[in-house]
């Protein structure tokens, strides 16, 4: 099996190899682990140039919204103090240092555009050539495109706006007010920063809060709790499941009242626009000249073809497999199985369920790698 390498490279479409892997990022490398403990022939294809670098591009003072000790893929604790909350550079680091101590195949520079079925296989379509393998599996995560409404359209083009995703720190902002849409975690922490530089406000309505003692110094009961309990196999986990794609995850760390310490003005949610101005539900409009969308992200597989999806667009499966398409997996899906699907320290549960279905249907022999000690 190949090492990890970084650069582009030239598929080679008769490369004896079995499973596709979409994607580096800790969905893949836990997909990958597991496979590899199977002895399965796989290749993870990213289209950044290191692994990591999805999490260094994010914004400069982001932190984990989980402790330490539940940030770790199988195989390999997280390399931080417990009770601590990671930084992005840091998570970066680890997942590079991951693939490379596992010798995980993960080729750089292929961005993957197009999967459909052929001859009862899989066409994986890459920038850098297509090959054809008996399973695919799609570990891009939940954040495929910024999520973004209709009627931010009528907004004055003089009016500054990103997304969350853009945004780096309080000096990329330029001056004057700013409106930051959307009470989530990364909402909340987004204004939290530029209250000390910019009038800030924030709209939306917060969802259910989890303070950061909970996570901090009572993590385990919490962890067992969020992974063990809120599951597709207990009544309160599929009760928790429906429509979690529409609301989202609960508001982990920072809180309302640090909005209120800070001096960020709380606002309803928006509903439109009046003469260019963001408008609340309340029928205030709100004079800014930022407008930083915290809204979240909406799910982009029209490059699988064939692929059954909800009305929003998330693909239907059972536990991370499409019955439809058989071959055809998803790992770090929101509450593909549980709560912890998405998050770091929970994807491997679903990695290990996917690598068990392929070499089922593969053979291959177990082998258990030993833990690294960081």
């Amino acid at each position: 099996m190949p090492s990890n390498t970084s650069g582009g490279f030239a598929m080679d479409s008769n490369e004896p190899v079995d499973t596709v892997v979409v994607g580096a990022g800790q969905a893949g490398l836990a997909t990958g682990f597991h496979l590899k403990k199977h002895r399965q022939d796989f290749l993870i294809l990213d289209s950044q140039a290191r692994v990591g670098d999805v999490w260094r591009n994010r914004w400069d003072s982001l932190r984990l919204f989980t402790p330490a000790q539940h940030d770790s893929l199988p195989g390999m604790p997280f390399p931080a103090a417990r009770g601590s909350f990671p930084g992005k550079d840091a998570m970066a680091e680890y997942l590079e240092e991951y693939a490379r101590s596992w010798e995980l195949p993960v080729r750089h520079g292929a961005h993957v555009v197009g999967i459909e079925r052929e001859d009862g296989r899989f066409r994986v379509q890459s920038s850098s050539g297509s090959i054809l393998v008996k399973n695919v599996v799609v570990a891009t995560g939940p954040n495929a495109q910024p999520r973004i409404p209709a009627f931010a359209q009528e907004l004055d083009p003089g009016i500054h706006q990103l997304h969350g995703a853009e945004y780096t720190n309080p000096d990329s902002v330029p001056p004057g007010d700013v409106l930051v849409v959307g009470s989530g975690t990364s909402g909340v922490e987004i204004a939290l920063e530029l209250a000390p530089t910019h009038r800030t406000y924030i709209a939306g309505t917060p969802p259910f809060h989890v303070p950061a003692p909970v996570t901090r110094y009572a993590g385990g009961l919490w962890w067992l709790f969020i992974h063990k309990v809120l599951n597709r196999s207990t009544p309160v986990g599929r009760k928790v499941a429906v429509g979690f794609t529409k609301h989202g995850a609960p508001l982990i760390r920072a809180s309302i009242r640090e909005l209120d310490a800070a001096g960020v003005t709380r606002l309803p949610r928006l509903t439109g626009t009046r003469e260019g101005q963001p408008l609340t539900d309340e029928g205030h409009a709100i004079p800014v000249s930022t407008v930083i969308w915290a809204t979240g992200y909406r799910p982009d597989f029209g490059w699988i073809r064939g692929l059954p999806a909800d009305e929003d667009g998330w693909p239907l499966t059972c536990r991370g497999a499409v019955e439809q398409l058989p071959g055809l997996f998803f790992v770090g899906m929101p509450f593909q199985y549980g709560l912890t699907s998405a998050l770091v320290g929970g994807v491997g549960r679903d990695a290990e369920h996917v690598a068990g279905l392929i070499a089922g249907q593969n053979g291959g022999k177990p082998v258990i790698p030993s833990v690294i000690q960081m």
